[in-house]
């Protein structure tokens, strides 16, 4: 039986958090999201963190799958990316005038995006999905933007709902709502709003929290790329989670069209603090009309970051020793599930997956089975999309499958008794 994880630091930590942070720790890495459910089995607060293993403050080593809710795509402290990054660092960063680094990073992602033809850089993914937006509407003089439910596309306000805390009707009035998958759903929506449509903003594949995951059905994208040419609407297609871990050329290379606008940022520099927005040579001029900039987004050591993480993932051809590693992965959670009983979904491509207890509609088992995996060192979250990264060893899966087993187990006697 492994050990059983206590987390007496951690808590002190965030009784001390709580006095000076909003929440203690806000967004969706806070206890109160719902992705550390139940609270007490899961640390708040890490110590270190190196390849694939985070340590929290009372010193428990976990395999992590969350690689820090996406940037980890290399593992943690690579030392060939943060070599690049300080030889950066002792001869500039944050300067008056920009560092040629910009240059060199944008002629990267240029010969290696599929559907780039240029790249703009910002700081996070919110940051370039807003201005992948701002420009649809400049560009098109149009302001309907389509949404697929069960999208996320960061935290400003339009990306939002109308109940949501500071959201005002203002704000989302021009969103429309289609269903995953529904090319029928979606030329409806065309009709119905001839010459008003200024974008179509979509993930590559519904990748959304608290559902299974799911891909898209034959054709959807050929067909959602042609109704968007045919009516002169902008296609964005929001990377910034499943970027460079389905295709090193962009997931809507993955998927076989491409992308006017693509936004990237999780992976792009392995932890570094920026992110891309790539597009089509069309849109160029637009997004040099727009006034959209901030105090950071020329620093010049995330961009070496960046370029030694592509160059890196390039070079490996990470995206394939993702998939493997994930498939891996998931084959043996399903079956030590099945050993005792258990129908685990593991959705979504493997390298980006989605894990879901199916034998209860409440998900109270799927937490339960969670909380028992974390509190053994295996670092999942209940409701989120899950990562791999390449650090990810064939012991550290045999690792988690042996936790995933017992944790199976211990759930499986419970509920017998």
């Amino acid at each position: 039986m492994k050990k059983i994880y206590t987390y007496e630091k951690s808590r002190e930590a965030f009784a001390r958090a709580e006095k000076v942070i909003p929440s203690g720790i806000y967004g969706h890495q806070g206890p109160a999201e719902g992705c550390y459910t139940p609270v007490e089995a899961f640390p708040f607060f890490s110590s270190r963190a190196s390849g694939s293993y985070l340590w929290d403050l009372d010193g428990n080593r976990f395999i992590d799958y969350m690689c820090a809710y996406g940037p980890n795509v290399l593992g943690y402290n690579d030392p060939e990316i943060d070599e690049a990054a300080a030889a950066q660092r002792a001869i500039g960063d944050c300067t008056t005038l920009p560092s040629t680094k910009m240059i060199e990073f944008a002629e990267l992602l240029v010969d290696t995006v599929a559907s780039a033809d240029w790249a703009f850089f910002a700081k996070n993914g919110n940051d370039v999905t807003t201005m992948a937006v701002m420009a649809s509407r400049a560009y098109t003089h149009r302001k309907k933007i389509v949404f697929f439910k069960g999208y996320y596309h960061g935290v400003a306000p339009w990306t939002q709902k109308i109940d949501y805390s500071g959201v005002i009707e203002e704000d989302v009035m021009h969103n429309i709502y289609v269903n995953w998958n529904d090319i029928e759903g979606l030329r409806r929506v065309f009709d119905e709003n001839k010459g008003q449509i200024a974008a179509v903003i979509s993930q590559p594949y519904m990748h959304g929290n608290f559902m299974d995951n799911e891909l898209p059905a034959e054709g959807f994208w050929q067909a959602v790329r042609k109704l968007c040419t045919d009516n002169g609407t902008v296609l964005v297609i929001d990377d910034v989670r499943a970027g460079f871990r389905l295709d090193i050329a962009g997931s809507d290379h993955y998927f076989g069209f491409e992308a006017d606008l693509i936004c990237f940022c999780k992976a792009l520099a392995n932890g570094y603090n920026v992110s891309a927005l790539c597009g089509k040579d069309f849109l160029k001029n637009t997004i040099s009309g727009m006034s959209y900039t901030g105090s950071y987004w020329l620093s010049a050591v995330p961009f070496a970051a960046g370029i030694a993480c592509i160059n890196k993932m390039k070079r490996i051809n990470s995206p394939k020793i993702l998939i493997e590693k994930g498939t891996k992965l998931k084959e043996g959670l399903i079956d030590a599930g099945k050993k005792y009983g258990f129908d685990l979904h593991v959705t979504g491509v493997p390298s980006l997956f989605y894990l879901r207890i199916a034998d209860d509609p409440t998900l109270m088992l799927h937490q339960e089975w969670i909380a028992e995996c974390v509190k053994r060192g295996i670092f999942f979250t209940n409701h989120h999309n899950h990562f791999i990264n390449a650090s990810l060893t064939d012991d550290d899966i045999k690792e988690t499958v042996e936790i995933a087993d017992e944790a199976f187990s211990v759930v499986r006697d419970r509920h017998d008794k």
